[in-house]
């Protein structure tokens, strides 16, 4: 399935969890923190500025960026867990 985001909204898919601490603890599935961290995979067109343009992302596809642990949508894609959210969600690009 394709999905394109609309307006300012960004596709990011979750880089995978540890499961294994820096110790060398094997981490069960239930213990694991859900990353923080992602691959922009798609935009959108841009947030409607009130001239009737587009603004431009800060982020572009392929950047790994780190954003909130509240902000965006999880949704599956054929079986791949996925975030649709703002920029504003976006704290940094790593």
């Amino acid at each position: 399935m394709k999905i394109r985001p609309l307006a300012d909204k960004i596709l990011i898919k979750r880089v995978e969890a540890r499961t294994v601490t820096k110790g060398g603890i094997v981490l069960p599935e239930a213990a694991r923190e859900k990353p923080r961290r992602g691959k922009v995979i798609a935009l959108g067109d841009g947030k409607l500025l009130d001239s009737g343009e587009r603004a431009e992302f800060e982020v572009k596809v392929g950047d790994e960026v780190l954003f909130s642990s509240y902000g965006g949508t999880e949704i599956k894609v054929d079986g791949e867990e996925m975030m649709i959210m703002e920029e504003s969600d976006i704290l940094a690009v790593l």
